[in-house]
């Protein structure tokens, strides 16, 4: 079975589409700033594609068709967020705005986890601390 002409041409701008698009264009190269904090941009990228065409007989050979069509892509690559590693921290910070109460839980989990961590070895140490001193002042035995 021969290849329609319209695969060809799907193929071709499908083709098109995975050169322009990787994962660079998605989570991009690191960038280092001068005191030692890494920048990590982080894209949204959307795509539409779309493909089409006709067969025309010929009038004047039977055995012959003529063929038309069309293939089309956009792509829109927007950044979304920033990721920064500094002083062994790392954060998320979102440029888009906020679209629902899900999206700002998910942008918030990361400031709360930090919190509880602080809090828990903040008691952590207290405890080892008063431990301490209990077996400071209790009598060698």
């Amino acid at each position: 079975m021969s290849d329609h002409p319209i695969e060809g041409m799907m193929n071709t701008t499908l083709e098109k589409i995975k050169q322009m698009v990787d994962v660079n264009s998605i989570v991009g190269d690191p960038i280092t700033a001068p005191d030692g904090t890494i920048i990590i941009p982080i894209s949204k990228i959307s795509y539409g594609f779309a493909s089409g065409g006709s067969d025309f007989p010929s009038k004047v050979q039977s055995e012959k068709e003529f063929f038309g069509g069309g293939t089309g892509a956009g792509i829109s690559i927007n950044p979304i967020a920033f990721l920064t590693i500094s002083n062994g921290n790392v954060k998320l910070l979102q440029i888009d705005p906020y679209n629902s109460s899900a999206d700002r839980i998910v942008g918030m989990v990361p400031d709360v986890v930090d919190k509880i961590s602080g809090i828990v070895s903040k008691k952590s140490e207290e405890k080892k601390a008063k431990k301490a001193e209990k077996a400071a002042e209790s009598p060698a035995e």
